[in-house]
């Protein structure tokens, strides 16, 4: 099976902390995502977003800085079931918010295209309103 990687940078008006809490705690993860989200705050720890559509574990967390997870969505035309990809969060605070850069490695060429568009789409954007809707309320 072919792969590829994606690479993306966005930036949040928000600390790293709030950055990395929003992609590790489960009520808010499920806040920007709008499905149901189960993250076991542990290297090792089983990840279950969007209700079981994204399944997969964390490898490697740094507090407020860096999150690795092996991740595996149920898309059966082009995902094989048994196939992990690898997305890394790195998180580095600028100046006015968060510098967030993705790594995701290992996706099939098949669903390339789709994923790249789908975190802008169901990440980054939704992660940003929530995220400015909290800065505002503070």
């Amino acid at each position: 099976m072919k792969t590829r990687t994606i690479r993306q940078s966005v930036f949040f008006e928000a600390s790293p902390h709030d950055v990395y809490e929003s992609l590790m705690d489960s009520r808010k993860h499920a806040k920007f995502t709008g499905g149901k989200c189960t993250i076991v705050r542990k290297v090792g720890g089983k990840i279950n977003i969007y209700g079981g559509y994204i399944t997969g574990e964390n490898v490697e967390l740094v507090q407020d800085k860096k999150i690795v997870q092996l991740w595996r969505p149920d898309e059966g035309d082009c995902w094989p079931s048994d196939h992990f990809s690898k997305a890394t969060f790195a998180l580095k605070a600028e100046k006015r918010g968060t510098r967030l850069t993705f790594t995701q490695s290992g996706v099939p060429v098949e669903c390339g295209d789709r994923f790249d568009t789908g975190w802008s789409e169901n990440y980054w954007e939704p992660m940003r309103r929530m995220l400015e809707r909290e800065t505002k309320s503070v």
